[in-house]
């Protein structure tokens, strides 16, 4: 791939393109999707974020994956919006172990008028510590959304979760239209988009292709892009899916990738799943972002230790933020781990 070929970010593509990368050979298609990622990224770094769950469960909306969905019983225990201080301890041993930015997801439809202003709290308290600060907590009001801005939220994670085509079989008590006009009032307000979708519903290639294509034909690309794997839980309809074979889900990274090739393409819930070669192939294709901790919101994540001893098997470095020094920042994360390996960290936040 050329140079020029490689700083070209568009806006325009269509099925028949995107079928096409797609359909390519495999290791053609790793070849284009590292060499554009090696364009725009060291490809030997990896962006570390941590999720919390900071209010669990009863959540109004009938998404047929989600174990957190109140019209599904999954055994999930409910929980109350979690304290403001609670939050802020989680973040800073979230820093301790490496991570650079701190996500909070709530199981909402929306934030209410009563919750937001303990919503605004940890959003200032975890800046104040010196993290990137993302947050899921559903649809929002344009007023809201200035709200989070002002408090200086950075991220905003809001995901399409799959083409439009399919996201009736899926979802029914919010329309596509719905989240793509919360992703508009996210970058109307300056905030960074944090927007992906799930693999392993029962989709097809043309689905994974036009999410992808929803993504990369916004007006501008979001800067995180988490590609999930199904995680099934018992309870929810989509238990029984058939599960996605690692070469497809790879292939779909790889993709995301040459399609938005200035984001970070995140993998996201069900690496637990993978084993180490799938994660180093998923790498490979231009993944470059990874959750970091226990656990992931209400499902499992391999743990912070098991990660770095990857990461020093692979070469990769956790990317940093500016304004730490690599090697003081990387003996820090090396300390922390050795002093927190058996602790439970973020266990109790995410029984969410």
């Amino acid at each position: 791939m050329s140079a020029t070929a490689a700083q070209v970010t568009r806006h325009d593509w269509t099925l028949a393109e995107v079928r096409s990368l797609f359909e390519q050979p495999f290791n053609d298609l790793l070849f284009q999707a590292q060499s554009m990622h090696r364009a725009h990224f060291d490809p030997n770094r990896v962006q570390v974020s941590t999720l919390l769950s900071i209010k669990t469960g009863a959540c109004p909306e009938d998404c047929k994956y989600c174990p957190q969905s109140g019209h599904y019983n999954t055994g999930l225990d409910k929980e109350k919006l979690m304290e403001v201080q609670k939050v802020l301890q989680a973040a800073a041993e979230a820093k301790a172990i490496g991570s650079t930015r701190f996500c909070m997801g709530a199981a909402w439809k929306h934030p209410s008028a009563k919750d937001m202003p303990y919503v605004l709290e940890m959003v200032k308290g975890v800046k104040k510590l010196g993290l990137e600060t993302c947050m899921t907590l559903g649809k929002l009001t344009q007023e809201q959304t200035q709200s989070l801005a002002e408090a200086g939220l950075d991220y905003y994670n809001h995901n399409l979760d799959t083409s439009p085509e399919f996201y009736g079989n899926i979802i029914t008590t919010r329309t596509y239209g719905e989240r793509l006009q919360t992703l508009a009032y996210v970058r109307e307000a300056g905030m960074k988009i944090c927007s992906g979708g799930i693999l392993g519903m029962g989709e097809s290639v043309d689905d994974r292709a036009g999410l992808l294509i929803q993504l990369a034909n916004l007006p501008e690309h979001p800067e995180s892009v988490p590609i999930n794997m199904l995680v099934k839980v018992k309870g929810t309809p989509l238990a029984e899916e058939k599960d996605v074979d690692p070469f497809d889900f790879i292939r779909t990274l790889a993709v995301a990738r040459i399609l938005m090739p200035k984001s970070h393409v995140r993998l996201s819930a069900g690496r637990e799943q993978m084993n180490e070669q799938m994660q180093a192939l998923a790498f490979m294709a231009g993944a470059n972002s990874i959750f970091y901790g226990e656990k992931l919101l209400t499902t499992s994540n391999p743990q912070a230790d098991k990660d770095m001893q990857l990461f020093a098997r692979l070469g990769i470095k956790p990317e940093e933020r500016e304004e730490h020094a690599d090697e003081v920042h990387q003996a820090a994360i090396e300390q922390a781990l050795a002093e927190q390996r058996d602790s439970q960290l973020f266990y109790n936040a995410a029984s969410a």
